[in-house]
């Protein structure tokens, strides 16, 4: 598969839709690596969409209340995550290989009142999607084939 370390328009999360039924849908799970937090859903993939993954950030304004900081920290999640994205992808490829095609949306929490550099957020980032890419596959062997 060819990494394209791009991050497309395309690939983020913008409806109001999306997000209500990524927080309130009920099948989301969630994982943490301090100071990162991912809430993600897998859902079915509609005839008309082409990316299989869709991702957003959200830093607090109770942790930084200068709108720097905060694009600052949002800056270097989504950097992470195009570095990174390949990950996930590639188990999104191999789950839909024999199964029926699903989508992701991803979303990113920051969960500290402190900056970190940009390698501890692209390891955590990597530890994250790596984590989901594990539960994609061991979710693709424990189904039963008929």
């Amino acid at each position: 598969m060819n990494k394209t370390f791009s991050l497309s328009q395309d690939e983020r999360i913008k409806s109001k839709k999306q997000i209500d039924r990524l927080f309130r849908g009920g099948g989301a799970k969630a994982m943490s690596a301090y100071p990162l937090r991912v809430v993600y859903l897998a859902e079915p993939m509609g005839e008309d969409e082409s990316t299989v993954a869709q991702m957003m950030v959200s830093v607090p304004k109770r942790y930084f209340k200068r709108a720097v900081k905060r694009n600052h920290v949002k800056r270097q999640v989504r950097e992470a995550y195009r570095l990174n994205k390949h990950i996930l992808l590639e188990a999104l490829a191999a789950d839909s290989a024999t199964d029926s095609r699903r989508k992701m949306s991803l979303c990113f929490i920051w969960t500290s009142d402190q900056l970190v550099s940009t390698d501890v957020v692209a390891d955590k980032v990597r530890n994250l999607l790596t984590r989901i890419a594990e539960r994609i596959a061991s979710n693709h062997k424990n189904t039963p084939t008929e």
